[in-house]
């Protein structure tokens, strides 16, 4: 069975990650166009970095849990195409192969003057050098607002050919993402979501699975055989 797997920010809640729109969310002394904006990056790097560098500190002592597990194993047993919201690197620390990180990865550099990337180091800083060009232009490999994600095509594709697509722990505000399911259910396949509650596009699923990702994604994964 081909499917087709969206994760965001509630898969890695429970492994102490705070979510975007949680009321103790690491955002929340941020405004969002300060760090997670082409803008706030001009106008203020160096926050931007510290901010980042924070994340990456936080990701990197989180452990994956049962759901991030599960879709490992799930990999193993069917042609899973595994596609997340999420910058962190839990998947792969799961097991889980060829991860598609649609709005980047903490783990990652960019270039912003040349667009050379390489692995990011635990702590960056607007003096740091691009290793390609030399020029100061360091910038997390991250999709910010404003931005178009990574990997579209290569997305939309894997909707279209899937049998069976599932969205875990998403709050379904954030497009394209968010428009994933309607895309995948016009083309008449099957949509499930799991999550702790309705997502703001929950209509747009056959079926709804309701708890928190480290119990409902095992039951689900261990119900496809």
């Amino acid at each position: 069975m081909r499917i087709t797997v969206l994760t965001g920010a509630g898969i890695s809640a429970e492994s102490g990650l705070a979510t975007f729109r949680a009321s103790d969310g690491l955002w929340e002394n941020h405004r969002v166009e300060d760090v997670a904006t082409p803008e706030g990056f001009a106008a203020d790097p160096e926050l931007v970095h510290r901010f980042y560098n924070m994340r990456r500190a936080a990701a990197a002592g989180a452990r994956p849990n049962a759901a991030h597990l599960a879709l490992a194993d799930l990999a193993r047993r069917h042609d899973l195409t595994l596609v997340t919201q999420n910058v962190d690197d839990l998947h792969e620390r799961a097991g889980s192969p060829d991860v598609i990180h649609m709005h980047g990865s903490l783990t990652g550099a960019l270039c912003a003057a040349c667009g050379h990337r390489w692995p990011a180091p635990p702590v960056m800083s607007p003096d740091d050098p691009c290793p390609a060009c030399a020029r100061p232009s360091t910038r997390p490999d991250i999709v910010w607002f404003g931005e178009m994600p990574y990997h579209m095509e290569r997305i939309w594709d894997a909707l279209e050919s899937a049998d069976l697509f599932a969205a875990i722990g998403t709050s379904g505000n954030v497009y394209p993402a968010a428009g994933f399911a309607q895309a995948a259910r016009r083309g008449g396949v099957e949509c499930v979501e799991l999550n702790l509650d309705d997502s703001a596009n929950a209509r747009d699923f056959h079926r709804r699975i309701t708890g928190p990702a480290s119990r409902t994604v095992p039951d689900w994964v261990a119900s496809l055989g």
